[in-house]
Formats: structure tokens, C-alpha cells, sequence
């Protein structure tokens, strides 16, 4: 073969394993480098930031390049070949052969894994590079995609294939296995794909779980409810809960007794509501998130398609779908029960009502148990509303108090069931 030849085919691999490599690496560079690079030379940064933010623009011409020089060498090495050996077929067989070898190593694997080691480095000349042959062989490529997408069928590409939504979760998924994203990270990405696909009637506290308040009740009424259920917004009512006339704020009212103390007992608290927003049940949750970022709302009132109240939905209730469950600093394992003496116990609000019957060796009747299955259930139900701390009632001779609540929502975590010497029969107390 002759040593220009020889000499000419190098050249082009070289050249050809350069650009495979600047590929990898303009696709592997990360925005993070790019500002690095801008601290360090303002004046390279331009043309940096102007391939990567354009890279499909800028990849297409170097693959033609490269494809351009591995055929070019390819042609070389055959006729070489072809004058040494007579039989046409072994020479071009072993033509391809050597052509396949070298291609897969000099322009393949080692550019291309050197491109991604070290994209930061060889970015800049893979830049300037892409940037100068865009400018040259730039509508070629553009003319070539344009005829590609003529005669391929279905829907072509402007600028070549791009990534889909799904191929994105599967890069997720792969890099999750590697061990480069963790186990929470991996699953609070897949959150905020899944965010788009969630209702708000999904995620919202139902209307059987709200703490509300009527407007016709006293400021000094409207603290304390605060006080005892750990909310600082509370839905506000006329008639019934598809009635709610505003929202509550508790430092409103606060503020307003601390200026004028004789408010606490002289004024109501529909004097001193907020708007409320409404949102249908069926919104989805990454639209709600956008408005309440937008029109700074941390609290809305879900309604069904008939315009009755279905729950109400804080900020808090869809970053938790995204980051989990937001555990409160108190929330801890609760015995399901336990006696504190012969005459007092104390027990999980999520207690079977059946157990804390056989717990108090007491008998229930059907009515009794009738649509609920817990205590704190059952104190819902007697009670017309969502208890709270210091909530009582009595059962077949005990007294049953809520007590603490757990949580981000406030729930009863836990109820004192204390021996009542007074008759026996169920009656509320507020």
C-alpha cells in the first residue's frame, strides 16, 4: 500500500474519531459545565452556548462529515487492495474487514468514550469545530433531512429524532439501576411525570375530614377552634358546607384582638374573611400547583360537578405527591391501647370500634356501629363534625376525649377514655 495512502487513511480516521468524539461530548456536557467554561472565557462560552443550545443543528453536520471521511477512507483502502490482489472479492472483502476493525475502535468506541469522560475539555474544540462546518455545510445537511423526510413515511423531524417523554423516564430508570440517582430522587421523578395524570379529587381532604366554622361565631370562638385543631386557615360557612363564604385566617383575627380586645366577643367572624378560591375535582394537579404559585394561594375549596363542596386541597397536599409524605416532628408509632390505670386508658384514634368494646368489656349495639369502623370515626359521626383536641363524648359509662393531634392535616392521633360514674348512655359535648 502506499505510504501516502497509508498516510491519507489515518488522516481521515483521525479526523472521523475526533468528530465521533466531539458528538458524545457535546451530547454528555451538562449546562453546569457550560457556566464554568463561561467563568473561565467569556469569549469560548459564545460559541458554546450557542452549539448546545442547538445541538441537532450542529450533530447533523458532523455526522456527515464523519460518515463523509470513514467512506472516503473505506474507497482508499479498497483500491489499494485492489491492486495488490488480484482476486477482486478477497480484496475487497479484506478491504471491509480492516475498514470494520478500525472504524469500530479508532472512530467508535475509544473517541466516544473519551468525548464522555471528558466533555468538559473537549468541548470547546468540538465546538468551534461543529460551529465551523455548520457554517459551511450547513444546507446540505438541512437539504439532505428535508429529502429524508420526503421519502420516509409518517411525520419527519425538523432537526432529526428527539427524545420522548417515555425514553426520558427510561434514562431515569437506567441511571436509578447504575446507582447515579437515588432511590428518592428516582421516585420524586417519576412524581412530577405522574403530576400531569392527577386529579385533584384524588389528593384533596374530603369534606368529611374538613374543620370549618360558622360565620355567625365570635372571633374569640374562631381562635380557639384554631387553637385546639392546629389550623391556621379555616373554611367559613353559612348554612351548610356548600354554603362557604370565605376563608378564616387566623392571624387576621388574631391581629384584630390583640388592637381591639372587646372584638373577641363583639365581632363575628364573617367580618373578617378572605376570599375563597374554588376549583373543580376534576383539575389536574400540576395546572392547580401553577395557579397557586402564580395567584399565591395556599389553600382551595374542591367542588363536584353540581357545585356542592367536595374537600378542600392545600400547596402542601400536592408537594406531597411529588416528595412524599411530609411527617410531622410528633408523629410516632401509637399503641393501639393502653391502660394508664384500672379506670383510665388511652388509645389509637384508628382503634377498631370492636376492640375498644372489648377493650372496655362493654357491648355495642348495630345502630352504634352502623357506617363507621374506628373511634375517631365514631366521634365523627356523633359529633356532626371532625374532632379536635378536647372533643368529648360519653359510651356506655366512659368518657372518650380526644387528645393530640398527628400529622400535617391535623388529625386525632390519639383518645383518653376515662370511667364516668354518671349513667350510661351516649351523649356529645363540644
Amino acid at each position: 500500500m502506499n505510504p501516502i495512502t497509508i498516510l491519507e487513511v489515518l488522516a481521515l480516521l483521525a479526523f472521523a474519531g475526533f468528530l465521533a468524539g466531539s458528538e458524545s461530548a457535546i451530547n454528555s456536557i451538562s449546562r453546569i459545565a457550560v457556566d464554568q467554561i463561561a467563568e473561565k472565557s467569556p469569549k469560548r462560552a459564545v460559541v458554546v452556548r450557542k452549539v448546545t443550545n442547538e445541538p441537532a443543528r450542529y450533530l447533523n453536520v458532523v455526522l456527515l462529515v464523519r460518515k463523509a471521511c470513514e467512506l472516503t477512507a473505506t474507497v482508499f483502502v479498497a483500491e489499494s487492495f485492489l491492486q495488490i490482489i488480484d482476486n477482486s472479492a478477497l480484496a475487497i472483502t479484506t478491504a471491509i474487514t480492516i475498514m470494520l476493525v478500525l472504524s469500530y475502535v479508532v472512530v467508535g468506541v475509544g473517541p466516544r468514550t473519551l468525548g464522555k469522560q471528558r466533555a468538559s475539555g473537549w468541548a470547546v474544540p468540538a465546538t468551534y469545530v461543529a460551529y465551523f462546518l455548520a457554517k459551511i455545510l450547513g444546507p446540505v445537511t438541512t437539504l439532505l433531512i428535508a429529502i429524508g423526510n420526503a421519502i420516509t413515511p409518517g411525520r419527519g423531524f425538523r432537526t432529526g429524532p428527539f427524545a420522548s417523554e417515555a425514553e426520558l423516564r427510561d434514562l431515569v430508570d437506567q441511571a436509578h439501576e447504575r446507582g447515579l440517582v437515588e432511590e428518592s430522587e428516582h421516585e420524586m421523578i417519576h412524581s412530577v411525570f405522574e403530576l400531569g395524570d392527577t386529579l385533584v379529587r384524588e389528593l384533596m381532604v374530603p369534606r368529611t375530614e374538613m374543620v370549618w366554622i360558622e360565620g355567625s361565631k365570635s372571633l374569640r370562638q374562631a381562635l380557639s377552634l384554631a387553637l385546639r385543631s392546629g389550623f391556621s386557615r379555616i373554611p367559613v360557612i353559612d348554612e351548610n358546607l356548600d354554603t362557604i363564604v370565605g376563608i378564616a385566617y387566623v392571624k387576621d383575627l388574631a391581629l384584630r384582638s390583640h388592637e381591639y380586645h372587646e372584638a373577641e366577643q363583639s365581632e363575628k367572624v364573617d367580618e373578617h374573611l378572605r376570599s375563597a378560591t374554588f376549583v373543580p375535582e376534576t383539575k389536574t394537579a400540576s395546572e392547580l400547583l401553577k395557579e397557586m404559585q402564580r395567584d399565591q394561594i395556599h389553600l382551595a375549596i374542591v367542588v363536584d360537578e353540581y357545585g356542592g363542596t367536595a374537600g378542600l386541597i392545600t400547596i402542601e397536599d400536592i408537594l406531597e405527591e411529588i416528595v412524599g409524605e411530609i411527617a410531622d416532628e410528633h408523629d410516632d408509632d401509637l399503641d393501639e391501647f393502653e391502660w394508664i390505670d384500672e379506670d383510665q386508658g388511652r388509645a389509637s384514634a384508628r382503634l377498631h370500634l370492636e376492640d375498644l368494646a372489648e377493650y372496655l368489656k362493654i357491648e355495642l349495639s348495630d345502630e352504634e356501629q352502623e357506617d363507621v369502623d374506628t373511634i375517631g370515626g365514631y366521634m365523627a359521626k356523633i359529633l356532626g363534625r371532625v374532632p379536635i383536641p378536647g372533643s368529648t363524648l360519653t359510651l356506655h359509662g366512659w368518657q372518650i376525649t380526644a387528645e393530640r393531634i398527628v400529622g400535617r392535616r391535623h388529625r386525632i392521633g390519639t383518645i383518653l377514655v376515662e370511667r364516668n360514674n354518671s349513667e350510661a348512655t351516649t351523649k356529645q359535648s363540644l
